[in-house]
């Protein structure tokens, strides 16, 4: 039996369509007007939720400058840590909003908390889930903290060993979260298709028996599709309205067409799929009539004996398959026939229809 769980009404799992989560991270670039538009498209693009990512650069970081402190390479390189989240952070008074936008559009919203109060404010708006971020999936006291709530919490596993990720669903189940899913993620940004090794991914399948899916951090949606086809039941992808945006993650994320495209395919994927099924499909009945079959080429009196040059293998498929040959030669017809008229058991001496 394929692992299933269910957020605000709405079934994950492999036995249902693609559950897409459009991650806003910092692509409000600071304006509220732009994180509702971020909403707004959201919705329009065809994704299950929105998720926003709670915190302060002090619930974060230290206000410090030492090396250990600096980002070296990448996006960010220069930057200090508590530079880079309180320029991404989002005014905790924006969540509101957000989340009254996202509900009239019939859009989930949630969020990633990187505390314990932003849970405490993200329980306030009774967030129907909680995402926990790579970087945090060792903080089991958080995880717990958010398990505890009783609402479902998916966890992305990027930079996480298999034994740590174990931890996490430990400590999940332990402080008793039911509704439990878990990413592949490669906590690269971007992060190169060929580092994904979606293989793993399966493997976590089997290793942990959860609803599992993808955190993706391509340029493309490419991987996240290919996730599909190996049974992601959630994919979730950074968002903006604008790559060229110049914020902390824009260059990264999908703008709204894309997005659009994300959802369709990764839908059509899934359908794809299906199930083991042999034989005619629908698609296919109208076209049976065009396979190959047995006809007479020839005219043929009653009681004449079917020699190997009075009946062809043709198209349409009226006729007998073109397997029964070898059977037919040297029977005969007890029926005067016309040639371009399929061969029938009916009309054959000995057939398994007399």
């Amino acid at each position: 039996m394929s692992p299933d769980m269910q957020i605000a009404g709405r079934r994950i799992g492999p036995a249902h369509r693609p559950f897409v989560i459009a991650e806003m991270s910092a692509n409000h670039n600071g304006s509220l007007e732009t994180a509702l538009r971020l909403v707004e498209e959201a919705s329009r693009a065809g994704a299950d939720a929105i998720k926003l990512q709670t915190y302060t650069p002090d619930t974060l970081t230290l206000p410090h400058d030492g090396p250990e402190f600096q980002i070296h390479g990448g996006l960010w390189d220069g930057q200090t840590l508590y530079h880079l989240y309180q320029q991404a952070q989002m005014p905790w008074e924006w969540h509101a909003p957000l989340f009254a936008r996202a509900r009239a559009l019939g859009l989930l919203a949630f969020s990633s908390p990187f505390d314990t109060t932003a849970i405490d404010l993200l329980e306030s708006l009774d967030a129907p889930a909680y995402k926990i971020a790579s970087f945090e999936a060792v903080d089991l006291p958080l995880i717990r903290y958010a398990a505890r709530t009783g609402k479902p919490l998916i966890i992305s596993t990027g930079l996480a060993d298999a034994d740590e990720i174990q931890e996490a669903v430990d400590a999940a189940r332990g402080a008793g979260c039911r509704d439990l899913a878990i990413l592949h993620c490669v906590s690269g940004y971007p992060a190169p298709a060929a580092d994904y090794h979606l293989r793993t991914m399966t493997d976590m399948m089997a290793r942990f028996g959860l609803v599992t899916g993808l955190s993706d951090h391509t340029l493309d949606n490419t991987t996240a599709i290919t996730s599909v086809a190996l049974g992601a039941a959630i994919i979730e992808k950074h968002f903006t309205l604008d790559r060229r945006g110049g914020g902390p993650d824009d260059s990264f994320s999908l703008e709204p067409a894309d997005l659009a495209r994300l959802c369709r395919d990764a839908a059509t994927a899934w359908q794809a799929l299906g199930r083991v099924e042999y034989g005619l499909k629908s698609s296919e009945r109208g076209n049976a009539q065009f396979r190959r079959s047995l006809y007479f080429v020839r005219d043929l009196p009653a009681g004449a004996q079917v020699s190997a040059d009075d009946v062809r293998s043709v198209r349409p498929g009226h006729g007998l398959a073109p397997k029964f040959i070898d059977v037919i030669i040297g029977r005969r017809v007890t029926t005067a026939v016309a040639r371009y008229t399929p061969v029938h058991w009916g009309i054959l001496e000995g057939s398994p229809a007399q």
